[in-house]
């Protein structure tokens, strides 16, 4: 499990780009650099990292399903993610 404050962090950073995306693409499309120097730094997409939502684990994540690869099997194992099931041959 990751540390609350590094989910809460991240929801932070996502709230910042959805606030300044219209004029961080205003000022990208203008070719306004200073313009943009002068946005904060978390405003940016860049800075922004995909985490599982339940766990917060920031590695191994599935970007289809918003999950890391241990809940996503937990998940399917257990039949939870609809149209999903063990392939077995």
């Amino acid at each position: 499990m990751a540390k609350e404050s590094m989910k809460a962090r991240e929801v932070k950073r996502a709230k910042l780009v959805a606030k300044y995306a219209a004029k961080h693409d205003a000022l990208k499309a203008a070719g306004d650099y200073e313009g943009l120097q002068l946005l904060p730094k978390n405003a940016s997409k860049v800075r922004m990292h995909n985490r599982c939502t339940i766990t917060g684990r920031p590695k191994g994540y599935m970007r289809q399903f918003g999950l890391s690869r241990i809940q996503f099997r937990e998940m399917a194992s257990q039949g939870l993610i609809p149209g999903v099931k063990k392939a077995s041959w």
